[in-house]
């Protein structure tokens, strides 16, 4: 018995000694990081996510119901607008770490490279079952529409028009590549490339006053609950068989799901529906709710699919994702007030969208007038700029220099200038440009210089004006374009007359300063000599004021050049077309050469524009 029990402690003392060594293996495992806990919490460089949305209100709604689950889950998600190339050149540089919003085939493209070299993962399909092609509406398409082959025959009621979303995108790329090729007899046809909402919203001006229209559709999206379209065949060769059948992939920066597996957890388990994503950005779009909230109200109105993503997943302390954690409960109390302030908001959206709908419902036979004016205007223009034998033009340009400012070297550089910029390939987008802001400068001054004589001849007057002209240099230029874009359509329309709303604030200022700074003797001179009210104006007021004057418009001209960006995102084109296009493609050399030639034009137009030296003494 003395033997056997002294035998026991030394034997349990070898058992806790063999225990320990696979414990003190796994311990320094999980140290270096080779083997992660069961429960492990994870790690800090995974605690923010960041999200790629490319402007499509699917991809949106995806993002949006990713983000939404992220943050229940603990994540800070980041979430930055990009265009698809962008997408993928940021996933190589590991500045953005997931994409929902590869629709195959179409982006094959613009995935290949980045795969072929591993900087980017396919996780594989959330989204089967849908298509993206071209689309007619109903009636067109049982006009005889129904086919790629078709659209040749309705050219002149389509006005040679195609439209397409953002510029750079890969759905504009097929089209483009159908005109370049002259496909189909399209070669005559030109890429209308705005925005989905801006494609959308001339879809519904053609509905309602029942003209064809083509234009890129897909499926899954509203637009299919909401307007009556029909899907052309004969597309195969270009956006896929079975009207473009498409299935949407997820995409990660290399890597990523093993160095954050219980992200890339989540993202495996996603699998969306077209109706499922369809009812989000119904929400989004017709209710005009924020991607955040449409996406949590959907989440709650469907737990079981809720359930089923967030199978195996935790939180970032290491919890199971199904049941309720202390860090939840003190996050959503912290969330309570912001959330309910959300809710109550005032509804200053709500009344502004109600007042543009009310005038496009009771006012589009004047604002289609409008349109057709203005746009007939400048599109006339163009064409009269477009006739003239380039090299006469040059000329004409430069002997116009010449004879404002008396200036060899001026008129040399003025015809330099545009033989650089025709070298470059860019002369009708310049012609397209110049038209408009000739155009835009022309009206603002018609409008501008009498309201600042006005406003100088009455304080009281310039004292209404002036937060309305703050309002007008400050509000940005994207508020104000979506109202025109509406009620105008796509086009140089709301181009023009979004640039007229930015550039007219100057020569009002500008005008109001020069008369307000005409010198009291000359006033008092004028009045002793017995001059009339427009005496005293042409006379005296309007010569003395002439230079700052002449500085407002020169202002106005620069300001109007500098929304050639701005109204390409709405169908102007000229060159703001090739920069965004080199923006959302990450073409560096497209975006140089359309740059050197907005600075180039923006020269010509200041030099010509300004006073000469002789005048200004």
């Amino acid at each position: 018995m003395t033997g056997k029990q002294s035998q026991q402690p030394s034997s349990a003392r070898a058992r806790r000694r063999s225990a320990l060594v696979p414990m003190f293996l796994m311990g320094t495992l999980i140290g270096l990081g080779l083997v992660k806990p069961a429960h492990a919490v994870e790690e800090p460089s995974c605690r923010t996510v960041r999200l790629s949305d490319i402007g499509w209100t699917d991809v949106t709604a995806t993002t949006a119901l990713v983000g939404n689950l992220l943050s229940e889950l603990g994540y800070e998600t980041q979430v930055t607008v990009l265009s698809v190339p962008v997408t993928y050149a940021s996933m190589k540089n590991k500045d953005i770490d997931v994409f929902l919003g590869n629709w195959m085939p179409s982006q094959e493209a613009d995935r290949r490279a980045f795969v072929a070299d591993g900087s980017v993962d396919v996780l594989g399909a959330n989204l089967v079952g849908a298509k993206y092609t071209l689309g007619v509406p109903a009636y067109a398409y049982d006009a005889g529409l129904k086919d790629f082959a078709d659209i040749q025959r309705f050219a002149e009621a389509l006005n040679h028009s195609i439209y397409g979303i953002e510029p750079g995108n890969d759905g504009n790329r097929q089209i483009l590549g159908i005109i370049a090729h002259n496909q189909f007899n399209l070669g005559s046809f030109k890429l209308i490339e705005s925005s989905e909402q801006g494609m959308l919203a001339e879809v519904e001006r053609a509905i309602r006053a029942h003209a064809p229209i083509v234009f890129l559709a897909w499926d899954p999206h509203p637009m299919n609950m909401r307007f009556p379209i029909r899907y052309l065949t004969g597309g195969d060769a270009t956006f896929g068989p079975n009207y473009g059948g498409a299935s949407v992939f997820t995409n990660t920066r290399a890597g990523y799901s093993t160095q954050c597996p219980n992200v890339g957890r989540l993202l495996k388990n996603l699998h969306f529906t077209p109706h499922g994503e369809s009812e989000v950005m119904d929400a989004i779009l017709n209710r005009h709710e924020t991607p955040a909230v449409a996406a949590a109200a959907w989440l709650q109105a469907n737990p079981s699919i809720k359930a089923q993503w967030l199978a195996g997943v935790r939180r970032v302390d290491g919890r199971p994702a199904l049941t309720n954690s202390p860090a939840t409960a003190e996050l959503s109390g912290r969330q309570g007030f912001e959330e309910w302030m959300t809710r109550h908001k005032i509804p200053i959206g709500d009344t502004v969208a109600v007042m543009i709908e009310y005038v496009k419902a009771h006012g589009m036979v004047l604002f289609d007038g409008i349109s057709k004016l203005v746009g007939n205007s400048v599109n006339g223009f163009t064409a009269l700029l477009r006739a003239i034998p380039s090299p006469l033009l040059i000329f004409l340009a430069a002997a116009l220099a010449w004879a404002l400012h008396r200036s060899l070297a001026l008129a040399a550089f003025v015809a330099a200038a545009f033989l650089f910029i025709m070298n470059q390939g860019y002369w009708v987008a310049t012609l397209e440009t110049l038209s408009l802001v000739i155009l835009s400068a022309l009206v603002s001054a018609l409008i501008g210089v009498p309201l600042g004589i006005a406003a100088a001849h009455r304080p009281r007057l310039y004292s209404a004006m002036r937060p309305v002209l703050d309002l007008m240099q400050t509000l940005p230029t994207f508020v104000y374009l979506i109202p025109t874009l509406v009620l105008f359509g796509l086009g140089v329309v709301p181009g023009l007359i979004s640039t007229v709303i930015f550039a007219l604030p100057a020569p009002i200022r500008l005008t109001y300063l020069g008369i307000s700074s005409v010198p009291r003797s000359l006033i008092e001179a004028g009045q002793a000599f017995g001059a009339t009210g427009t005496q005293m104006l042409f006379k005296i007021e309007l010569p003395s004021a002439a230079a700052t004057i002449l500085a407002g418009m020169t202002q106005c001209i620069m300001l109007c050049l500098s929304m050639v960006v701005i109204a390409a995102l709405v169908g102007a084109g000229g060159l703001g077309v090739p920069v965004v296009r080199a923006l959302n493609t990450v073409q560096i050399g497209m975006g140089f050469e359309a740059g050197f030639a907005i600075v180039l034009l923006a020269i010509i137009l200041d030099r010509i524009s300004r006073p000469s030296d002789k005048k200004r003494s």
